[in-house]
């Protein structure tokens, strides 16, 4: 089902826009392919409506003014550091006809026997992947399979990743994306809860020795003061 948002233009600017944020609107820009930047408002429900649905890897349906609908991405959306809500859009308008580079979501799904059966621990450091396409081909997001995960040594990188016909992977493909780490044992959680100890011992005689040279330095300047005043 396609994404379809509907804007308005703006001609209120610069500090004046706060009342657009006051009347449940929120203003932004469109800009890209064959547009000259423009000036939009939107309204905040619809665009949270929107920006759940197709995030920022979606193609959607851009209807400015009524106008003919143009595809468009959403490309940066600030939000508000209190409110959390969305304060500025910006939504690039785009060729169907050229590839992009973009960075698209990837989902995790099923289960590991390695993290199930084995007990290990799942580690997936990449949440996102860099893809070359063109527009009608842009994927929402990409699926990694757990289940492959049956064992420690089993490792899904980008090199092994599945992607859609049209769709090419810009990143390295020996970067991890997905792999897990057996538990420790009990020999190395005693190795580690040793370290911990000697640290914080360290730490205190650290401390110990800071206070004794200031309280030392203390004297000192005190001593030197009695002497220049006699």
């Amino acid at each position: 089902m396609p994404h379809a948002l509907q804007v308005t233009t703006r001609t209120t600017l610069g500090r004046r826009a706060k009342h657009t944020h006051d009347d449940g609107q929120v203003p932004g820009v469109v800009y890209g392919f064959g547009v000259q930047p423009q000036s939009i408002k939107v309204g905040r429900a619809d665009f949270r409506n929107i920006y759940r649905a197709a995030g920022t890897s979606s193609l959607i349906d851009l209807t400015i003014d009524g106008g003919s609908p143009v595809k468009a991405l959403i490309q940066e959306v600030q939000v508000h550091p209190i409110s959390m809500q969305p304060y500025h859009i910006d939504l690039r308008q785009i060729r169907m006809d050229q590839e992009l580079i973009m960075k698209v979501p990837l989902n995790f799904v099923g289960e590991s026997p390695a993290v199930k059966t084995l007990a290990g621990t799942l580690v997936h450091p990449i949440t996102e992947v860099k893809v070359k396409c063109l527009p009608a081909d842009l994927p929402h997001g990409l699926d990694i399979d757990l289940s492959t995960l049956k064992t420690f040594d089993d490792v899904i990188t980008v090199g092994t990743l599945a992607v859609p016909k049209g769709v090419t992977i810009v990143d390295d493909a020996d970067i991890t994306l997905a792999v897990v780490v057996a538990p420790l044992t009990d020999e190395q959680l005693k190795k580690m809860e040793d370290e911990n100890k000697s640290a914080d011992v360290t730490a205190i005689k650290t401390e110990a020795e800071e206070k004794k040279s200031a309280e030392e330095a203390k004297k000192a300047e005190e001593a030197k003061a009695a002497a220049a005043s006699k």
